[in-house]
């Protein structure tokens, strides 16, 4: 008997990368108010995840749009896109820039942040620990896209509650500080966030319609999946039709209505992106980028990436990695 196809999202979600970059132990106390994001002398924060966990107390979440959520003891935010953000110790309270806080480091990738007049208790406030994440979906970037700006865990805590017990452990080694609490509370914090990550997918991407609406779509799905499992692949729009279960005229037109856009295009701008992160963060040589994603030469596929991202390869590989 044949093995049931697996989900195509839950397939293509399997290559998800959600890699800490630093974190912090921040105490808030009022009134006081830490602002988060890319600063226009220092964009290296741009595009990246935040996540935030209260441990102790309450703080106000000032949204990148301006929104505002409570989160108190135990709760915890992803903002997949990162974006100007703050925790504020009461609303309507200005934020200051996270940088300007004095910070101590507690061990590899993890500082411990005051926010708060020099003689304040260590015991009032506020604890958060948030991170820095460096986010990658890799062919699947526009997912992103489509994601809340910012993911509450408080959304999952009734279809899965096996969370609950990693949140308690948070908040545990964030008030007790035991000793290395700092590198467990970072590796909870990714396990966490990627929790909320896979909710929202499970729980049908909230609104977000189009091309998740293409990927749920058992005939679409199948074609897409198989794009990205092998993108390398000199696929025709016959092929994947075949695989769609329909002919080569339906599935065009049914591919074109959800995704805005050809099948071929569509696996033009994936190949870029998986060539764009191969060749930028993780150094791969160009030629082998070009052969893993099936072009016949160098050249060609050089002159594939210029036309569909305006930029050589070249280009690419000398820009130094994000840190």
């Amino acid at each position: 008997m044949a093995e049931p196809l697996s989900d195509p999202m839950s397939e293509l979600l399997m290559g998800m990368r959600l890699d800490g970059i630093r974190y912090r132990r921040i105490q808030i106390a009022r009134p006081r108010g830490v602002r988060f994001g890319p600063r226009e002398d220092d964009p290296s924060d741009e595009g990246r995840a935040q996540f935030h966990f209260v441990a102790r107390g309450e703080v106000f979440l000032q949204s990148p749009s301006g929104e505002l959520l409570r989160l108190g003891p135990g709760d915890a935010a992803l903002l997949p896109r990162g974006g100007i953000h703050a925790l504020l110790s009461d609303p309507g309270q200005p934020g200051q820039d996270l940088d300007d806080f004095a910070a101590r480091t507690l061990c590899a990738q993890v500082e411990a942040v005051r926010a708060c007049d020099a003689e304040c208790c260590p015991m009032t406030g506020a604890v958060v620990f948030s991170g820095c994440m460096s986010f990658d979906l890799g062919g699947m970037q526009p997912l992103v896209a489509l994601m809340p700006e910012v993911m509450s865990v408080a959304t999952l805590i009734d279809r899965t509650p096996e969370i609950l017990p990693m949140l308690e452990a948070m908040e545990r080694e964030a008030c007790a500080e035991r000793a290395g609490f700092a590198a467990i509370l970072a590796r909870l914090a990714d396990v966490v966030a990627a929790s909320i990550l896979r909710g929202w997918v499970e729980n049908g991407c909230g609104e977000a319609s189009g091309w998740v609406q293409a990927l749920r779509d058992p005939r679409l799905g199948r074609a897409l999946a198989a794009l990205h499992r092998d993108p390398g692949r000199d696929w025709t729009v016959a092929e994947l039709a075949g695989l769609a279960g329909a002919s080569r005229s339906v599935f065009a037109e049914r591919f074109l209505a959800a995704t805005g856009t050809t099948p071929l295009r569509y696996l033009a701008g994936l190949r870029m992106r998986l060539a764009t992160r191969w060749i930028g963060r993780d150094r791969l040589p160009i030629d082998i980028v070009a052969d893993r994603l099936g072009y016949a030469s160098q050249a060609a596929f050089s002159r594939a990436f210029k036309r569909v991202t305006g930029q050589s390869p070249g280009a690419v590989r000398s820009t130094p990695p994000a840190a």
